[in-house]
This record gives structure tokens, C-alpha cells and sequence, in this order.
């Protein structure tokens, strides 16, 4: 009787008992998402979402990942790492240079990931990772998944030019780069990634030399005192104007955290969007906290100051005020002309700027007009107004 009274409560009032939740399993890795994904289109005419997931090894033993799924709410498989790749994408403790495919006891690593998504494709609603793993030394297999995650489908913000002229090339970019993409910072007690878009922003010349010279002289440098541009209207935050120029060659040492940016302003431009332009030369930067800008306005010129090793505009959009406590947001530019492409990898782009020697550029013929497009890693653009 009891239980039919029950069941009819249940038949009548269905929304007021809640449905019985999944009994809980104990798993041997734990992971979470640091900061759901957001779609950008790419210069390869692709959306790219760039993220990463935190896994924890919770066993008194290894835990060896064989490879991992990138699932979406359909269990559609969107991507998928080998064991190969998971060793070049999982850094232990979020250390950069620290990449391991296994992960001992009590270990925690950070896995950092890019799906390319044709333009056309659905973009899917929520993404979850399929994880193979062997517990060693048992050698025992098991798949879980877990760490699911929305997709934040909010537009990439839209910038304008941050300089003008021909032959600028985008070091260090979107989306597989490591320098800017995986710059995750323990601050405040967790991780932050401000740098997820960064892109450092260089200047070939007529002969694709970045450098021509000695390259120990600021002004042999293609970039160097370029004028920086508002890429909006917006309200600074936040400036500096005093820290000297680092002699090129080599990044400083024991650099205090609060000169990384060097000679800096961070822009307000409204919607939660904040801009980052750093390294700027002493003395050049034209805007104090409170001024008002408007897009195209002379912000400084390009310099070699703070965490720099070559004079070039870093420049990246983020959620806050703080230019590392922050989470990085994609951002698209509004127009550009893509030139070139440095097919031979950030090997030629790091040799061309520490020797002066050509960099190794495939024209685009013809040059191709982009709107609201990021350009990726060592793309050649022309900014006009």
C-alpha cells in the first residue's frame, strides 16, 4: 500500500521529487577543466578552441595514460591523442618543459589541448575526455571519462590594427606554439593563463630579415619604435613607462614579476575585455590610468623592455584588469592582408631573430584580405587603416 501511495505521488507531482542522481564510483584520475573553451576562426579558416584540463593521479601507484578522446554531448568523438601526443601536450605539475605521458603516485599534471574545427562543422555544445589508462605495475587497462565542460560559444573579441605597415609576423601564436599557449602561472593560490592568444609581434623586412646587423643593437631591428596602436576605444587601466631596455640576445634574469611586461598599457575596451600591449620603449608611452583612447590613438612605440629578448609588440586579451591574473580571450582583427607563411616552424622564426638570417616565407599569392580572422603562429600580415 505504501509503496503505491508512492508511486502515485510520484505520477501526479513528477516535478516536485527529483530524479534519483547516479550512484557515485570511485575513480583513479581526477581532472577539471581550467576555463571553458571559446571558439576563434582562425587564418586557416578553421575555429580553433584552445584549452586545458588539469588531471590528478589519486592511486598509490602509476598511472601510464594510453591515449585520450575529446567527446562531445553526442559521444562524437572531435579529437584524439595518442600516447605520443599525450607525452608532448601532459606537463607534470603544469611545468612547461616538464611533458610526461604517465603520471606516479600522487602526481598531478596539466594537459594542454587544440581542436580544429571546420568552419562549418557544429560547434558542440559540451566537450568530455574519454581517458584510457594502465595502472602499472598491475598492467591492468581501464577507460574513464570525465572533466566535461560547456563550450562557451560568446564571439571572440573584434580588434583593429595594432600597428601599420607591411611584414609582420606573428611569433609565438595560436595554436600549437608552446611559449604563450602553455605560460600557465600558479598565482594567488591557482592557475592562471593569461597568455592563451598572445601573440609577440615582429617585423621582416624587404630581404624577410628580422634583424640586419648586429643583433646586440636595438636599431638594427626591423620593428624597433614602431608606433603602438589603440586597437579600440577604451579607457586605460594601467601603464608604465620607466623600466630601461634589456640588451637583445637573451631574456633577463631574475626579472622582478611585476617588470615582465616591461613598459606597458592595459586598455579597457569594454564588454569584460581587457588588452594587454607590452615591452614598449622608456619614455615612449604616451597614456597614463583614466585616459581615454580612441582606436588608432599612438599608445608608445615598440621596445625590448621587461621579460624580452628581442625588440616586438606582445600583445594578448584577457578577462581583467591584471595582465597575468587574468584568463585569456580570444580576439579576432576586423582586417588584415595575409603575405606569407613560415612553413619551416619556429625554429627558422628563432634563428632568423638570434643570427639576422632570412626567415623562410612562402608567399600567399595573392595576398588574401581577412576579416575577423586571428592570424595564426607565424602568419605575415599588413595592417592598414
Amino acid at each position: 500500500m505504501i509503496r503505491c501511495l508512492l508511486l502515485a505521488a510520484v505520477a501526479l507531482c513528477p516535478a516536485v521529487l527529483p530524479a534519483l542522481a547516479a550512484e557515485p564510483v570511485l575513480t583513479p584520475l581526477v581532472g577539471q577543466v581550467i576555463a571553458a573553451p571559446r571558439p576563434v576562426l582562425g587564418s586557416d579558416q578553421r575555429r580553433h578552441l584552445v584549452y586545458e584540463v588539469q588531471l590528478g593521479n589519486v592511486t598509490a601507484g602509476t598511472l601510464e595514460v594510453q591515449a585520450v578522446e575529446i567527446v562531445d554531448q553526442g559521444g562524437k568523438v572531435v579529437h584524439r591523442l595518442d600516447r605520443d601526443a599525450v607525452a608532448r601536450r601532459l606537463s607534470v605539475g603544469g611545468r612547461r618543459g616538464a611533458e610526461a605521458a604517465d603520471l606516479l603516485f600522487g602526481q598531478f599534471g596539466v594537459l594542454f589541448l587544440h581542436v580544429a574545427l571546420g568552419k562549418d562543422d557544429a560547434l558542440p555544445r559540451t566537450l568530455s575526455h574519454r581517458i584510457a589508462i594502465r595502472f602499472m605495475p598491475a598492467n591492468i587497462d581501464h577507460v574513464l571519462t570525465i572533466a566535461e565542460t560547456a563550450v562557451n560559444d560568446a564571439p571572440a573579441v573584434v580588434l583593429g590594427p595594432p600597428l601599420l605597415g607591411k611584414g609582420y609576423i606573428a611569433g609565438d601564436g595560436c595554436c600549437d606554439s608552446i611559449r604563450h599557449v602553455r605560460a600557465l602561472l600558479p598565482l594567488d593560490g591557482r592557475f592562471t593563463l593569461a597568455q592563451r592568444f598572445a601573440i609577440d609581434w615582429e617585423q621582416a623586412d624587404a630581404q624577410n630579415h628580422l634583424v640586419s646587423g648586429d643583433t646586440r643593437t636595438l636599431t638594427n631591428y626591423t620593428i624597433f619604435g614602431k608606433d603602438v596602436l589603440a586597437v579600440a576605444d577604451g579607457t586605460v587601466v594601467a601603464a608604465r613607462n620607466d623600466l630601461l631596455e634589456q640588451v637583445p640576445g637573451a631574456l633577463p634574469r631574475n626579472l622582478p614579476l611585476d617588470q615582465a611586461d616591461g613598459n606597458f598599457v592595459v586598455l579597457d575596451i569594454g564588454g569584460g575585455a581587457y588588452v594587454l600591449f607590452a615591452h614598449m620603449q622608456p619614455g615612449s608611452v604616451t597614456v597614463t590610468a583614466g585616459a581615454r583612447v580612441k582606436r588608432g590613438d599612438v599608445l608608445g612605440k615598440v621596445g625590448n623592455t621587461g621579460n624580452s629578448q628581442a625588440p616586438h609588440l606582445h600583445l594578448h586579451v584577457m578577462d581583467g584588469p591584471s595582465p597575468l591574473l587574468a584568463n585569456g580571450l580570444p580576439y579576432v582583427i576586423d582586417a588584415f592582408t595575409l603575405t606569407a607563411i613560415d612553413h619551416a616552424g619556429t625554429a627558422d622564426f628563432d634563428k632568423a631573430e638570434a643570427t639576422g638570417s632570412p626567415l623562410t616565407l612562402t608567399p600567399v599569392t595573392p595576398p588574401q584580405v581577412m576579416k575577423g580572422i586571428l592570424p595564426l603562429d607565424l602568419t605575415v600580415v599588413e595592417f592598414s587603416k
